[in-house]
């Protein structure tokens, strides 16, 4: 055998040469993973409160703390759509609420608890704004018919006027400032009840502003009398079974209240 033939056949095997396919398929397959972009990628921490880096978050994270839901709040409460839930009764739950105005028992806080409402509030004070301005303005003209004065009538606009700062003024104010004394006095109370609760205390002086219109002074006075302690007994009750205490100062305010706006509502519209 040559020189040649023995360099040959002392070769290793081809599976422990560095050059051989075997070993450059390998070497491949090792590279052809290492060197992909996307698994050398560094892999941020989690967007927890655990460690000491909270990662990348965004302003709507819980993360930002009070500030962002004090915010959130206050856009709450000048959003419309915050308000549609308070408007959302149909007409049996409405007259159900207004025969519960009309013969008080002290149970109103319960029947509106699940589904307290401000569509009575708007409703029922809108209603009687314009009722007792326009039948004011008819309680006059025949007070000048049935009497022996000789004078021209015209319409007063200015009923309109006053109608609207009594009655959206006391509807608005007034529970207003219950809502913050009794809270002061330490008593649970919501103010959106307290809203609904006064709007429809309004509603029994819509037929009785009907009745008035009736040009002899004793019936007027009979009709807001009685329409003045129906009201007024139907927020004193109801405020009662809604406060802890024995709070009787706030029930006799409240009722000097309701019988004041009997009073406006004769001596300005009816008198």
């Amino acid at each position: 055998m040559s020189s040649s033939q023995q360099a040959y056949t002392s070769l290793p095997p081809s599976s422990q040469l560095a050059g051989s396919v075997p070993a450059v398929i390998t070497e491949h397959k090792d590279t052809s993973t290492a060197h992909i972009p996307e698994a050398n990628l560094p892999k941020f921490p989690p967007n927890n409160n655990g460690g000491k880096s909270q990662g990348y978050q965004t302003m709507a994270t819980p993360s930002d703390g009070n500030g962002q839901q004090f915010v959130n709040s206050w856009r709450g409460v000048f959003s419309i759509s915050s308000y549609m839930q308070y408007f959302d009764v149909d007409t049996d739950i409405v007259l159900n609420r207004l025969t519960s105005s009309l013969f008080p028992s002290g149970d109103f806080f319960s029947k509106i608890d699940a589904n307290p409402d401000l569509y009575g509030l708007v409703w029922i004070s809108t209603t009687l704004v314009f009722v007792i301005a326009s039948l004011g303005n008819c309680a006059t003209y025949l007070m000048l018919k049935t009497s022996d004065i000789n004078s021209s009538w015209s319409f007063d606009v200015n009923y309109v006027n006053m109608a609207a700062v009594s009655v959206y003024g006391y509807a608005v104010i007034v529970p207003l400032v219950f809502y913050f004394l009794l809270r002061y006095l330490g008593s649970n109370v919501s103010l959106v009840r307290f809203w609904c609760m006064w709007g429809y205390s309004l509603f029994v002086f819509i037929p009785s502003s009907v009745l008035l219109v009736i040009p002899l002074e004793f019936i007027r006075w009979t009709i807001i009398m009685i329409a003045g302690a129906a009201s007024s007994s139907f927020v004193t009750l109801n405020l009662r079974s809604c406060t802890e205490n024995d709070l009787t100062v706030v029930l006799a305010a409240a009722c000097v209240l309701q019988y004041g706006l009997a009073f406006v509502i004769k001596m300005w519209f009816f008198a």
